[in-house]
């Protein structure tokens, strides 16, 4: 994966591209939302958070750890949170989707899907990843429901795996996609995206 390009990718809702400082304008009006946090590792509650996770987004593309799009909601042309790839090993052609946040408003809005949809047909037709992984908080329900609902297949939960922003040791849940399981998903869950299809 190359960190140096530019990554767009879009569909008649939504529009993912690299994250840059000129966002945080947008970014700052949704992202002090306790909801948004209660099971990240990650805490935004302040400018000077929101400062630091822009530093640590912009770190982590140049040492090519991470890779953090914002959201796009192309109705309105406002930003709806960010998303990213990440635990990136060529090697073993495996990345991580994650780092996926919304505000309040977006939540359960269906932009997300477009989002998945969109990260994972990259992934798999351009990266040509044999696998993806997502992981939450065992105590996330919403997005393990979620995860589910993409195909995706639950693996197993690591105990005692990330320490949050609050203290708490959390258990983490693990799930993933294959690239044999990908065209199945692709035209069951995601057929409605498909060129082609009527909406």
């Amino acid at each position: 994966m190359d960190f140096k390009q530019n990554i767009v990718l879009e569909d008649a809702r939504v529009l993912l591209r690299p994250f840059n400082p000129a966002d945080l304008e947008q970014l700052r009006a949704i992202a002090f939302d306790e909801d948004t946090w209660r099971y990240t590792v990650t805490c935004l509650t302040s400018e000077a958070d929101l400062q630091q996770w822009a530093k640590e987004a912009l770190a982590a593309r140049r040492n090519a750890s991470r890779y953090t799009f914002v959201i796009e909601d192309k109705a309105t042309g406002q930003l709806a949170g960010s998303t990213s790839y990440g635990n990136i090993s060529a090697t073993d052609k495996r990345l991580e989707i994650g780092w996926t946040w919304l505000g309040k408003a977006y939540r359960g809005s269906g932009l997300n899907h477009h989002c998945k949809f969109l990260l994972l047909q990259y992934a798999f037709e351009v990266l040509h990843c044999a696998r993806v992984e997502l992981k939450t908080d065992v105590l996330n329900t919403r997005s393990r429901k979620a995860m589910l609902k993409l195909g995706a297949t639950e693996e197993g939960i690591l105990r005692s795996h990330t320490l949050m922003h609050d203290g708490r040791r959390r258990d983490t849940i693990y799930y993933s996609i294959l690239e044999t399981e990908w065209s199945a998903i692709q035209q069951t869950i995601f057929k409605d995206m498909l060129p082609g299809a009527s909406h």
